[in-house]
């Protein structure tokens, strides 16, 4: 081998090993309500960075319970904003870099065409069996969905039939799979770029329940891990608010 190829080939593996160097991989706790979009942004920010991402998804509260009992997580998406600000607290995040990233929105659904009426008279006139809902006392939106169940004075009518999932992911299996005819769910996980994608919903009218402020922080475990500062800000550029926007979050 030549001087001058050796030079190449000494000049290349050093820039190899630079960039595995400065590659790290992110552990990200996400609300299960955030599943397409963040496999969408994580894949962009893989491609874009050449960082490693791997995603857990979840209940927000059961997150929470991880966390705070030393779970490896370095940053968290939760499904609400009182989550976060509780961790806050307890000096588990990184100091000042809790933000909001999306305003999330309900929606009763169910996998059959024509079967939710677009005002949602089905919760006061219907005979389903089954309303899926996430656990109210883990899960933002199964609480958001009691609020709005009271509010529209259904809550004793249906309160039988409910359901429960363990978070909003297993809410829509039981309505997907029509376990559960019906179910309240995120609008994310039935809508994309402008339309529900399958069945037939009523976009709950965000007057009948508390605004799902959905926000995420660095933890503590990632506070000296450059990935995780990097998707923070990541989650912040107009390539990954144009994603979120396109599940039908608001930011």
């Amino acid at each position: 081998m030549s001087r001058s190829a050796r030079t190449l080939s000494l000049l290349l593996a050093g820039l190899l090993l630079s960039l595995s160097v400065a590659a790290e991989t992110v552990q990200v706790a996400v609300a299960a309500n955030f599943t397409a979009p963040m496999q969408q942004i994580a894949a962009d920010f893989e491609k874009d960075t050449g960082h490693k991402v791997v995603l857990s998804f979840g209940a927000t509260g059961k997150f929470y319970a991880q966390i705070t009992n030393g779970a490896p997580f370095e940053v968290f998406l939760s499904a609400d904003d009182e989550t976060p600000a509780k961790l806050e607290k307890e000096l588990l995040i990184a100091p000042h870099s809790r933000f909001t990233y999306a305003i999330g929105k309900l929606v009763l659904w169910s996998a059959q065409d024509g079967y939710v009426d677009v005002k949602g008279e089905i919760l006061k006139t219907g005979e389903f069996k089954h309303l899926s809902l996430a656990n109210p006392k883990t899960a933002p939106y199964g609480a958001a969905a009691i609020e709005v169940l009271k509010k529209i004075g259904a809550f004793e009518r249906v309160e039988p039939r409910i359901v429960q999932g363990e978070n909003i992911a297993q809410a829509h299996q039981f309505a997907a799979t029509g376990n559960a005819e019906l179910g309240f769910v995120a609008l994310s996980q039935v809508y994309k770029d402008g339309k529900i994608t399958s069945g037939s919903a009523w976009i709950v009218p965000t007057s009948l329940y508390a605004p799902i402020r959905q926000d995420a922080a660095i933890l503590a475990k990632g506070l000296h891990n450059p990935a995780a500062k990097a998707l923070a800000d990541y989650l912040k550029t107009d390539k990954a608010r144009a994603v979120i926007k396109s599940y039908g979050y608001e930011l």
